[in-house]
């Protein structure tokens, strides 16, 4: 995971000089801003898990929503984004006894309050990519044997309070501030004791920056 961590902080270096070194070309027209704004923002997680014991885990698809704040340090070519959003994570899979206890398949519902802060390079007008580090604190920790109804419901507390991770994606902003964004977050710390699973989530979302 530490490998993924080193690869996202190149990758970002190294588009930022590009986007640096464009703007430079295009004296300056990229499509930041030069004070700071903030929105609102929410979509589809597609949540799942890397190693640990768990049988094939399939994914959970929940949702985020939240707020965030964009704080340019070089206008029109980088900023620092600030983000809280609530995200439903976890994952579903066939529990045959083991940690959780029951049987049959059940969904694993991991809830947290994410707070991402990314560094933000613009590449071209309305197009930019994001990535930095995560921290992540549960609120919500319980097993469902049917996720679709309020019954089957079981409230845990195994999961870690808190989780350290990374993420990146990229964004693509309209002049109305509209915008549309894809986002992969994964997980450094483990969510369980004792149990080397961490958290994957692939997310979707729209927003309106202010």
């Amino acid at each position: 995971m530490m490998k993924l961590f080193k690869i996202l902080t190149v990758g970002t270096l190294m588009m930022g000089a590009v986007a640096t070194t464009q703007a430079q070309d295009n004296n300056g027209a990229t499509g930041g801003s030069s004070s700071p704004s903030f929105g609102i923002k929410g979509g589809v997680n597609f949540a799942t898990i890397n190693g640990g014991d768990f049988d094939s885990p399939d994914s959970r698809t929940s949702f985020h929503a939240g707020v965030f704040g964009e704080f340019p340090v070089a206008p029109d070519l980088f900023s620092v984004q600030v983000e809280a959003l609530y995200s439903g994570q976890g994952f579903k899979t066939n529990i045959d006894g083991g940690l959780f206890g029951g049987n049959g398949k059940v969904e694993y519902q991991l809830d947290y309050i994410n707070v991402p802060v990314l560094a933000k390079f613009y590449l071209v007008k309305g197009l930019s990519i994001e990535a930095g580090p995560q921290f992540s604190f549960k609120v919500n920790e319980e097993i469902d044997s049917d996720a679709n109804n309020n019954g089957g419901d079981l409230d845990l507390n195994e999961a870690k309070d808190f989780e350290f991770g990374v993420s990146g994606g990229l964004t693509f902003e309209t002049p109305l501030g509209i915008f549309a964004t894809a986002r992969y977050n994964q997980g450094i710390t483990d969510i369980i004791e004792n149990e080397s699973a961490k958290n994957s989530v692939f997310q979707l979302g729209v927003g309106f920056k202010f």
